[in-house]
């Protein structure tokens, strides 16, 4: 059997519990994938998104939902050896990918930033989106996973001071017509380093021509590499903390709030309490 079906049959037997059901039920229940839909797939290169793109081809074989997919990897200043990986792991995973190329990571560095991997991260989704729009899709599907969620989640309380996450599905607001999707919202990141090992892959992880600056200057970098440490020694002592973390957030009580934010707009508790 040739490498990338016994990949893909490790997703669909082996993993079908901790990843291919959770995909499934992420696409349902938050209803991201419709009829006729054109999805361009974005492949950082990273275990996390070329996942993504195996669920999704797998999807379009066995799913009942028929749907095109354009599978997208912007190089926006990758080094020789990195670019060679990710179109090297596309060859063995089976996927289809187009690249183009960006001079992203070349402007980032002549501006000063306090937050270069911010910035390039915007910029990133700008491109993207560009690119969606040129290929005729109507979604741009990511692969933030559970974990990215509950981390989103803690950093908003944190240190934005407020109570936010990260959602499974958002329109454009500068590219209507497109939404972004999060088919991985539901697998968790441990499972996906499991299947990762177990298939003896090896991926890029931050393939950026400053990664060490990024490391030490951009705050929420380091802030999120705090809270996900936060997270792991909470579950020590409770082993479902952060499924608890994440239901929190589908389980808000608006009666024991002292406010909340609607497009912007804010509503003290005190409004309704003086009517009663």
């Amino acid at each position: 059997m040739e490498k990338y079906k016994e990949i893909e049959r490790s997703i669909i037997k082996k993993y079908r519990k901790d990843i291919w059901s959770k995909f499934v039920k992420a696409v349902q229940e938050y209803e991201l994938i419709e009829e006729n839909d054109k999805i361009m797939v974005c492949i950082s290169g990273g275990k996390d998104s070329f996942l993504l793109a195996k669920c999704i081809q797998e999807l379009q074989k066995h799913g009942k939902v028929k749907f095109d997919a354009e599978y997208v990897s912007m190089n926006p200043g990758y080094s020789k050896f990195n670019r060679e990986l990710i179109l090297e792991n596309a060859k063995l995973l089976n996927i289809p990918l187009k690249m183009f190329d960006s001079d992203i990571f070349n402007i980032v560095t002549t501006i000063d930033s306090k937050s270069p991997c911010y910035l390039c991260a915007r910029m990133r989704r700008g491109h993207l989106y560009n690119k969606a729009k040129q290929l005729g899709c109507n979604k741009i599907a990511l692969g933030h996973h559970f974990n990215d969620v509950i981390e989103t989640t803690l950093l908003s309380m944190f240190y934005g001071c407020e109570i936010k996450t990260m959602m499974p599905k958002l329109h454009s607001d500068n590219f209507k017509g497109l939404e972004l999707i999060r088919p991985m919202y539901l697998v968790k990141e441990e499972d996906i380093i499991c299947w990762k090992n177990f298939n003896e892959l090896t991926f890029i992880n931050c393939a950026c021509k400053f990664t060490e600056e990024c490391s030490i200057d951009d705050e929420s970098k380091s802030k999120r590499k705090e809270i996900k440490e936060l997270i792991k020694s909470l579950k020590k002592n409770n082993k479902n903390i952060d499924n608890n973390i994440f239901k929190s957030i589908d389980n808000i009580n608006l009666n024991c709030v002292l406010g909340i934010k609607k497009d912007g707009i804010y509503k003290s508790f005190l409004e309704d309490y003086k009517k009663m």
